[in-house]
């Protein structure tokens, strides 16, 4: 009778220890996917970024070189 009783009380701890660890198994994988959409919405959140700082740029230089341009002619009057 004793090793009937100890036989069910390690069957009971092993069926705890199997809900344990996929309690564990699906904290882990909802971990995961959270991370994963963290991560897509900051790539989305880098992308408009480096969009508006190259328009940023892209402006800049035309103005740059549109003052190139001008310089460039008042040399070539002063000459």
């Amino acid at each position: 009778m004793r090793k009937f009783v100890l036989a069910g009380a390690v069957a009971a701890a092993a069926l705890t220890l199997s809900a344990c660890s996929e309690g564990t198994e699906e904290s882990a994988e909802a971990t995961v996917e959270g991370a994963a959409a963290d991560t897509e919405a900051n790539a989305d959140a880098m992308t408009d970024e480096v969009a508006e700082g190259a328009v940023a740029v892209e402006g800049e230089m035309e103005e740059a070189g549109a003052e190139m341009e001008t310089e460039m002619e008042e040399a070539e009057a002063e000459m």
